[in-house]
């Protein structure tokens, strides 16, 4: 089970608000290391050819059978399936049969780096923005202490769930902390409560592991 709980703090189908709603959340806990990761689920051919002109910096991989590829030397197995740059994707779309979902993905990027052009770029696909590394407060007023290894902001899309596997029609502000308390015992969603506060938000429905 994971250590960390995502409190749902803000929801709206317009993901250039969605984005400036997280980003100040983010900002209340930036630091140093702070950085972003993004990712998408790419379900058709079209998308992941827009997506890859759009975002020709991504990382895509496609999918692959389970023991399919026993006994296949590396060299013989498709690019697509260890992942290309978006200007080394097949352009015939045989190479694609059994490969979707393509996963779109950049790894631990500066802060403020790729946010705006992965917005412009979702379209319909789920997918995500994860802020980690942050550093959260405490807070003195109700005597909560503050946390590091657990903080994080993700914003989802077109899905409602860490697991992108339930689509929806709008966007969701995710708050991240720890699941409970140094000793186990309490549960840490007072924290995020807090921390929504701080940010002009409120916590909209329960937490997700």
């Amino acid at each position: 089970m994971s250590d960390d709980v995502a409190y749902p703090v803000f929801r709206t189908p317009d993901s250039a608000l969605a984005l400036g709603v997280a980003r100040r959340l983010v900002e209340f806990g930036r630091c140093r290391q702070s950085h972003v990761s993004v990712y998408l689920d790419l379900r058709s051919v079209a998308e992941v050819r827009r997506v890859a002109r759009e975002l020709p910096q991504g990382w895509f991989r496609g999918q692959e059978g389970y023991d399919e590829f026993d006994g296949v030397p590396l060299e013989d197995r498709p690019a697509l399936v260890f992942g290309v740059r978006a200007a080394d994707l097949p352009t015939e779309p045989a190479a694609y049969e059994g490969r979707l979902p393509v996963e779109c993905e950049l790894l631990a990027l500066p802060v403020g780096s790729i946010e705006d052009a992965f917005t412009a770029a979702v379209g319909p696909s789920t997918g995500e923005i994860n802020w980690a590394a942050l550093c959260w407060p405490d807070a003195p007023g109700p005597g909560l202490h503050g946390e590091s290894k657990h903080a994080e902001v993700t914003l989802l899309f077109n899905t409602s769930t860490r697991d992108l596997d339930e689509p929806a029609d709008d966007h969701t502000v995710l708050v991240h902390v720890r699941r409970t308390d140094a000793d186990g015992r309490q549960s840490r969603e007072p924290y995020a409560h807090w921390l929504a506060e701080q940010a002009g938000l409120t916590v909209i429905g329960p937490g997700q592991l």
